[in-house]
């Protein structure tokens, strides 16, 4: 699911934030103080889709079958039997990494306004339902 700029969304489950913070007591020559602090968003919790990103990751191995089965498609045919029976098993034995790459697909990243003002950032599409208009 994609969601666009725009779309009104539900948060679909809670999720838990946490930052490490030091705080410094000017009154004091001691080092400042670090705390951990939490911030929890209710799944529920309505906001509003400002930005959508969609990423096309792919790994080493996807980068090398793309760059040898467009070298096997352009060149293949001229090459010595030897030579493109390597580069065929190449190509083939990197097709499973291929197959699962292309199953997976591009990964939505979005920012989402809450309204309560708070905005959650990068975080995948799939954290949130949108709601229906109406």
């Amino acid at each position: 699911m994609t969601l666009d700029e725009g779309r009104r969304v539900r948060l679909a489950t809670e999720i838990r934030l946490f930052d490490p913070v030091a705080v410094a007591d000017d009154r004091s020559s001691e080092p400042a103080a670090a705390f951990t602090g939490s911030l929890s968003l209710a799944a529920g919790t309505e906001g509003t889709v400002e930005r959508a990103v969609e990423h096309h990751q792919q790994s080493g191995a996807v980068r090398e079958y793309v760059r040898l089965k467009s070298l096997l498609d352009d060149f293949g045919r001229d090459m010595p039997a030897e030579s493109k029976g390597r580069l065929e098993e190449q190509v083939r034995s990197l097709e499973p990494e291929w197959i699962a790459h292309e199953r997976r697909g591009p990964v939505t990243t979005v920012r989402v306004r809450f309204d309560n003002g708070f905005i959650l950032d990068e975080v995948p599409d799939s954290l949130f339902v949108p709601l229906t208009s109406g």
